[in-house]
């Protein structure tokens, strides 16, 4: 009976929980990204890139960040462009959604604890049909970047040819929908000789939105031919608030930076909006700029931290705390001056758990993005302004991946601040959190001691 005991115990310990898998499993890949940029025929030059260059690198492409230590499109080989491409599909679509669909690729049985892993990783509610819904995901994956490569390739077959546009095209479409931002033309020029080009940018501009809005979203949008009234409330507030940051960021980037010549000042007017519409849309964890972050105002420079702060929308391929966390924390301190007892958002309570969460992600965000802020001033002596590591820092947390400063220029010691930074981005802070506590004990067992309140405020 012990023998026994003692076997159930060390299975029960040894058992990993879904928080911990995911962050095992994006460790092994980000591991396994480093290993294949480590070989020389990775490097352009043919030389070993060196681990830290390697890990840097290859941590961003699975956190679909964007920052670069060296430049994607002359430092690399087509070999390691081709590694960055798979890391950050992989990345995008998530390992586990990656695995489960080479697994029903090759027919294999999907286990219930793969179930439970996914359910976790999709942030699903539901556990009818997993596989097959996976299968869903990435069939529209590969459909939506597909087109959006078809469209590239108008600009980009004609300006390098069949081969290098259609490499370029692919590489891009699938950048931009997983909201990875590196980009393969050179001089970390990320897409500013495109800034007159709407082609280019409103098509990438349509992938960064459709990845950012979650999988679920587009699935449900299509599901339910666009009915509005029929759309859960999850979908209602993640496109309520898509739409509202999109449409505020693009009308607060263009009256800041409308005459700044450093920016938008020397373009033509429709240029000037659709480049403040791409600025609103490439900070939500995309990564591509069309502008020169570094001559931005300082009143932009903080709005685009605040943008990248949020970021995305849950199950998708950005970071950030997520759109629905804001609104969720907008609807409590709403809730509060109105004197309600409850949130309640088009007919429907929140649940008390829920607002709980949303404000551990805020409050652990907000710690790490402070933290990393204050290490990176430290290790930075005052060279770079501060303003600009704050905007550093929001974007590897973000998974932006966007510079104000250039990441190469920061010290190697700041970089290697950036590289947790962006896996805690990507992961999620409470899904590392509860992955590193014990296992979460059963409310109805603990001891319930006496209320008494405090004054706040």
């Amino acid at each position: 009976m012990e023998k026994e005991r003692g076997a159930k115990g060390i299975s029960r310990r040894r058992t990993m929980r879904p928080e911990q898998v995911l962050v095992v499993g994006f460790l092994a890949l980000i591991l396994a990204g480093t290993a294949l940029l480590s070989l020389p025929a990775a490097s352009a030059d043919g030389k070993n890139a060196g681990f830290f260059d390697s890990l840097f690198t290859s941590t961003s492409a699975v956190c679909v960040t964007g920052l670069v230590a060296r430049d994607s499109g002359t430092g690399w080989s087509r070999l390691g462009q081709i590694v960055l491409l798979c890391l950050i599909q992989t990345g995008g679509l998530g390992f586990m959604v990656f695995a489960t669909l080479i697994m029903v690729a090759l027919g294999r049985r999907i286990t219930l604890r793969n179930k439970i892993v996914m359910r976790e990783a999709m942030s699903e509610n539901s556990w009818a049909n997993l596989s097959r819904l996976m299968l869903g995901y990435g069939l529209m994956v590969a459909l939506v970047e597909l087109i959006g490569a078809a469209v590239l390739c108008i600009r980009f077959v004609p300006q390098y040819g069949w081969g290098e546009g259609i490499f370029l095209s692919v590489f891009h479409a699938v950048s931009a929908f997983c909201n990875a931002g590196f980009d393969l033309f050179g001089q970390f020029s990320s897409v500013t000789g495109y800034a007159n080009d709407p082609i280019v940018l409103l098509t990438l501009s349509a992938l960064i939105i459709l990845g950012g809005l979650g999988f679920s979203v587009i699935f449900e949008c299509f599901r339910r031919r666009f009915h509005w009234k029929e759309f859960s409330l999850h979908t209602r507030i993640v496109l309520l608030a898509t739409g509202l940051l999109l449409l505020f960021g693009a009308v607060f980037f263009c009256l800041a930076e409308w005459t700044n010549d450093a920016t938008m000042g020397s373009l033509s007017p429709a240029s000037k909006v659709m480049n403040g519409f791409f600025q609103s849309v490439t900070l939500r964890t995309a990564g591509f700029n069309s502008i020169d972050q570094a001559g931005l105002h300082d009143a932009s420079k903080l709005m685009s931290v605040i943008f990248m702060f949020i970021g995305a929308s849950p199950a998708s391929t950005g970071g950030g705390v997520k759109t629905t966390t804001i609104s969720v924390l907008f609807l409590i301190v709403y809730s509060v001056v109105r004197g309600q007892q409850q949130v309640n958002l088009m007919g429907r309570r929140l649940p008390a758990d829920l607002m709980r969460r949303a404000l551990t992600i805020l409050f652990i965000s907000l710690a790490i993005l402070l933290a990393g802020t204050m290490a990176l001033t430290i290790l930075e002596g005052g060279g770079v302004p501060f303003l600009d590591i704050l905007y550093e820092c929001a974007s590897a947390l973000g998974t932006a991946g966007v510079t104000s400063v250039g990441t190469p220029n920061l010290r190697l010691a700041s970089r290697a601040v950036l590289i947790p930074m962006m896996f805690f981005g990507r992961i999620g802070p409470l899904t590392l959190a509860l992955a590193l506590a014990n296992k979460q004990k059963n409310d109805q067992n603990l001891l319930k001691y006496p209320e008494e309140k405090i004054m706040i405020g």
